[in-house]
């Protein structure tokens, strides 16, 4: 399989501020040089995570992700590498060389796909032999064209039409399984997942099918919806249904619409609100609340007027709030008891949705409504106890300047003074937080990790170093890896601290490496070098001493030859000439 150069991607990721990438996905707080957010990989509640503009990369204390841009899309978007490699050359302007993209090609990914398109063909051409699921979603309102810009189909009745029309050998029926087409049954009887039901695709970012979602055509035929379980392709707390046909109706999406289910995102499309998506059977997670404003600088919640609503609203609040940088809105509709986006759309027209829409509660009332519902504001102890609530809530909000009205909001309501809202959760500075090795007394860094700091701090320094054959052969602990990273940066001059982590990433000693890239290491790029340079003094030094030292061993042994005296002589020579 080809690889893409070396010198493409260290130039892609050159060009690309990891700074960018990382905080359009996650909620970033700038803290001295670097940046902090709480780990997008782990549930943590104190910010662990932080992303280096001066390194270009990211690392978590608390888990220990790290890499660069590139694995960070990998990771985060869950992209294949040469996905990955053509979002970021897409942002930067490059361009993938042509061979290599049909080459990187995986095969084994790209199987897995063609069979969830291939169900999708399946389950589209038996809604057209079936009267009953056409009646059903005539009965809704949905028309042919709907139908196809969705890819609805119908799932058979019965517990094997799927397997019998697509699993034609042994390979075929694994895909399916792993697309999570099939279930298997306690005699270990495999069958199909999805039986009389109307079929939903639900479709990744590329347009590309990776799950579904099936209705159930009769109310007490099991559960209302059935979801695909999570495959390598589908992670339901990170897609939203629909979203790929509100980028195909709208050239710049202005607001997005969360709906609860499947019909009601097809509803409003059907009657012409074409910026609504749905969470997959799951509360809104920070994943969502990422991906919804990544695509749109307003987001509606839609959900039910009753307690489960409410409940399901402050979950969506509570993913949002962290990524509510300026520029941002949320607002939250609820519905009267016993509809849904369905009806309404369906009794009032998009004008009557819309006109709801535009009555949503804005997200800063809705938050001091909520948190205020059982107190007393009358009272001292009332207005105290909102404060309180409302603090470690506030500090999530990134800086700016809604996150200073919402502070002033709470001063107003309860006279509490805001300025130290921050204080009740604040975090100790990442750079405060890491383990930085002792430099004093009898645990002084060696000269090789000295040096070695101070590369992964800034590669292009060992440029300076123009030859280690002054101190190449130096038995001393980790000079081999000094040497491979001095090799590394010379010929890949443009190398930036992420990318040299990444060439360590499957090797033993990546943990370390990370540990002394996130090292604090005082003064500035002039001085690094001088030490650098300082240091590999110090080492050829050591190296000319060793060499003694071998020679007057060999002396005493066994004599020496005239080569051995020369080089001796030659030696003593130059540490005089050093002292």
């Amino acid at each position: 399989m080809a690889r893409i150069p070396d010198a493409f991607i260290d130039e892609l990721l050159a060009r690309t501020d990891i700074v960018e990438v990382v905080g359009g996905r996650v909620p970033l707080k700038r803290q001295g040089k670097e940046y902090s957010a709480c780990c997008p990989f782990h549930d943590e509640r104190s910010p662990s995570f932080t992303v280096s503009p001066t390194k270009q990369f990211y690392h978590c204390f608390g888990c220990g992700a790290h890499g660069t841009a590139l694995s960070f899309l990998m990771n985060y978007d869950r992209l294949e590498f040469l996905d990955a490699v053509e979002e970021l050359a897409r942002r930067t302007g490059m361009e993938v060389p042509r061979e290599t993209q049909q080459r990187n090609e995986n095969n084994d990914t790209k199987d897995l796909f063609n069979a969830l398109e291939a169900a999708a063909r399946f389950f589209q051409r038996n809604l057209d032999g079936s009267d009953k699921a056409k009646v059903y979603l005539h009965g809704r309102g949905v028309d042919a064209a709907i139908r196809t810009q969705f890819m609805i189909g119908y799932a058979p009745d019965g517990y094997s039409a799927l397997k019998d029309a697509l699993g034609t050998d042994e390979r075929r029926m694994k895909l399916l399984d792993r697309a999570g087409l099939f279930s298997k049954n306690d005699r270990g009887h495999v069958y199909d997942k999805f039986r009389d039901r109307v079929m939903f695709p639900i479709h990744d970012r590329r347009g590309r099918v990776i799950a579904f979602g099936g209705r159930v055509l009769q109310k007490d035929d099991g559960p209302k919806y059935l979801n695909s379980p999570e495959t390598a392709l589908f992670h339901k707390g990170r897609e939203l249904y629909g979203l790929w046909q509100v980028k195909q109706a709208n050239q710049k999406i202005a607001r997005l619409v969360v709906v609860e289910g499947y019909m009601d995102v097809v509803s409003l499309f059907q009657f012409g609100v074409k910026e609504a998506v749905a969470t997959l059977g799951t509360a809104t997670t920070p994943e969502h609340a990422e991906l919804l404003f990544r695509n749109a600088p307003d987001v509606y919640f839609c959900f039910d007027g009753d307690a489960a609503g409410q409940r399901a609203a402050w979950r969506a609040l509570e993913s949002v709030l962290p990524r509510m940088k300026d520029g941002r809105q949320a607002f939250f509709l609820f519905l009267p008891d016993g509809e849904d986006p369905d009806t309404i759309v369906r009794q009032e027209g998009a004008a009557g949705f819309d006109a709801r829409l535009q009555q949503a509660m804005p997200l800063s009332q809705f938050f001091f409504d909520e948190l205020a519902k059982d107190i007393k504001l009358s009272t001292l102890d009332g207005k105290a106890r909102l404060a309180e609530r409302a603090r470690p809530l506030l500090a999530q909000i990134p800086d700016g300047a809604f996150g200073d009205l919402m502070r002033q909001r709470l001063t107003e309501i309860t006279g509490v003074g805001a300025g130290n809202t921050n204080t009740t959760s604040a975090t100790p500075p990442v750079s405060a937080r890491r383990a930085a090795p002792s430099q004093s007394g009898h645990n002084k860094p060696s000269l090789v990790r000295s040096i070695i700091v101070r590369l992964l701090h800034k590669p292009s320094l060992a440029l300076a170093i123009e030859s280690t054959h002054g101190f190449s052969a130096l038995r001393l602990a980790g000079m081999e890896l000094l040497l491979e990273l001095i090799d590394l940066v010379h010929a890949r001059p443009d190398i930036t601290t992420g990318v040299l982590l990444e060439h360590f990433a499957e090797r033993d000693e990546a943990a370390a490496l990370q540990k002394l890239a996130m090292q604090d290491l005082p003064g500035d790029e002039d001085s690094w070098r001088q030490e650098m340079l300082d240091a590999a003094v110090q080492l050829e030094k050591q190296m000319l001493q060793q060499r003694l030292d071998e020679l007057q061993a060999k002396q005493r042994s066994m004599g020496l030859d005239e080569t051995d005296k020369y080089e001796l002589r030659t030696l003593l020579q130059a540490r005089i000439g050093r002292h």
